[in-house]
């Protein structure tokens, strides 16, 4: 592993949406980062952790250490987050991955450890759950949330609300605590709408090797039961072959400190009311770092070379 190499621990709720997929590949991609542990969120009975598994060894990368974290059944969130089709989304049975939940906060703590940066791109259940653990030990390092509201969309991309910011309204109780004491950047939820997987990326994924394929595959399926589309056709700088947008893929790519993000240091206050939780611009606040704008369509075109090519050329 390269000496400059970048630490980072990857903790997601993946499988629910194809988004987390395509970080993880992203990162896998990354000849930069060294990757010291993947830890799950919203578990479906650790069955997220083996996707997690599967996605390591048909990438070659086998010896990852991946811990299944809090479970749905831990009573975090207000529904159950479920997962798709197995058998559409993925081509062979995936075998859960059964651990106790102290086992994926010992994977985190190790990170933090060893100098890693978290990049949280699910619910802050674990984050808190560590922090619980282990009081103070958050400060210890840095966090790239995919979550946040702090600006409105830009015209002509979808008019996403702060309700709709999943990761952070999903768990109140543990985002109001994480980012109450964390040193946090938040990749905001509204330039994430400006970051897109398209029709246009599947055949260069399929030509790219079994990880790429698997992309593919599971793109198919998502622009089925989503189709964004028709959806989102009204607005008018939204691809009209949209299949997802690429909301955790750019928060690892903040991670990196690529250079087509704007970061900006902003004094935000907390509000929580009616089960919600809403940042707000005040002097008297908590410094935070935040992305404010992204060049979408630049990012998008980098994610997808990066992922299709092997990673002994990039």
């Amino acid at each position: 592993m390269n000496p400059k190499s970048k630490k980072i621990h990857l903790d997601t709720d993946f499988g629910g949406d194809i988004d987390d997929i395509c970080a993880l590949a992203f990162l896998l991609k990354s000849p930069e980062v060294e990757i010291t542990g993947i830890t799950t969120v919203a578990e479906n009975g650790g069955i997220r952790a083996g996707q997690v598994l599967y996605t390591l060894k048909i990438s070659g990368r086998t010896g990852l250490p991946v811990k299944a974290g809090a479970d749905n059944a831990s009573g975090f969130y207000p529904i159950h987050l479920g997962l798709p089709s197995e058998e559409r989304y993925w081509p062979e049975p995936i075998t859960a991955l059964i651990n106790p939940l102290d086992e994926a906060l010992e994977l985190l703590k190790q990170s933090i450890e060893q100098g890693a940066i978290i990049v949280a791109i699910g619910p802050l259940t674990n984050l808190f759950l560590l922090d619980m653990k282990y009081p103070g030990i958050l400060e210890q390092t840095e966090i790239f949330f995919m979550g946040g509201y702090v600006h409105p969309a830009r015209p002509g991309f979808p008019n996403w609300k702060n309700e709709g910011d999943f990761n952070k309204q999903i768990d109140v109780r543990s985002a109001k605590h994480v980012l109450a004491i964390a040193n946090i950047t938040l990749v905001q939820l509204s330039i994430t709408g400006e970051t897109f997987l398209r029709q246009a990326h599947l055949e260069p994924l399929r030509n790219s090797g079994p990880l790429g394929q698997l992309l593919a595959k599971q793109a198919e399926e998502f622009a089925k039961d989503q189709n964004f589309a028709e959806k989102y056709k009204d607005c008018r700088n939204v691809p009209k072959d949209i299949i997802n947008f690429q909301y955790d893929p750019l928060a690892v790519a903040v991670a990196l400190g690529w250079d087509g993000v704007k970061i900006e240091k902003l004094s935000l206050v907390m509000d929580e009311a009616d089960g919600a939780l809403s940042e707000r611009i005040d002097n008297s606040g908590k410094i935070f770092k935040v992305a404010t704008r992204v060049d979408g369509e630049r990012f998008s075109e980098f994610w997808l070379e990066r992922v299709i090519k092997p990673l002994d050329t990039i």
